[in-house]
């Protein structure tokens, strides 16, 4: 048998086999090269959720350079620090990209999500993937997040503000998320500096993970605010 000789252990009693592995011929290890080279990386364009009812289920979304699902490590954190569960909660997801954020809320329990996206490729996977889980719960608005926040009359308990890092929109979107609160509201944000965004909010927690920045805020307590 190719590859294969007897031998001996020492001491002259045993009979085993050594398996000599056959020299790889350049073509032969050129095909193999190509072959890899055209495999998609595992895990590319979906992302898995990690806690609730889709707890493991995975959601997929549309190839672009654009979209950066926060890593499940992050997700885990924030959703410690929201408790967990969000049963009954209305939440925002102003920069949905992936819907990483807002599904997760959605199988934590919010009654419903928001999720913004300008993207109109991107905003119809946010749709085909809520089909995909069978809920009716997620609203894809496709548009402008600041122009969103400017227009609509609704209030949320939760948001998540993660914008393209190159944007410069997490300190525009968090004054013109302010009024669209209820009180105790809870905002994510994700951005790859730390952010300061006014006296008008309260940190909550903070961390980081790599290139990634993220913390929790509140609304600072105001005597004048009419809420």
């Amino acid at each position: 048998m190719r590859g294969l000789e007897a031998g001996r252990w020492r001491g002259g009693k045993t009979d085993i086999l050594r398996y000599h592995a056959p020299t790889m011929t350049p073509a032969r290890r050129a095909a193999t090269v190509s072959r890899t080279a055209r495999k998609p990386p595992a895990g590319r364009n979906r992302v898995r959720i990690i806690g609730g009812e889709w707890r493991s289920r995975l959601v997929r979304f549309p190839p672009s350079a654009d979209l950066r699902p926060t890593p499940d490590r992050v997700r885990e954190t924030l959703f410690n620090w929201l408790g967990q569960r969000l049963d009954g909660l209305a939440a925002l997801d102003l920069f949905a990209g992936s819907g990483a954020l807002g599904f997760e809320a959605l199988s934590r329990g919010a009654a419903r999500v928001v999720m913004v996206e300008h993207d109109a490729r991107v905003a119809e996977g946010l749709r085909a993937a809520a089909r995909e889980l069978g809920t009716d719960a997620a609203q894809v608005v496709e548009g402008d997040a600041i122009a969103f926040l400017r227009r609509t009359t609704q209030r949320f308990d939760v948001a998540f503000v993660d914008p393209p890092y190159a944007s410069g929109l997490a300190a525009p979107a968090m004054a013109e998320l302010a009024p669209r609160l209820n009180p105790g509201a809870r905002v994510y944000v994700e951005t790859a500096a730390p952010l300061a965004p006014g006296a008008a909010w309260r940190a909550l927690r903070e961390g980081h993970a790599g290139a990634v920045r993220y913390a929790l805020f509140e609304l600072a307590a105001s005597d004048d605010d009419p809420r």
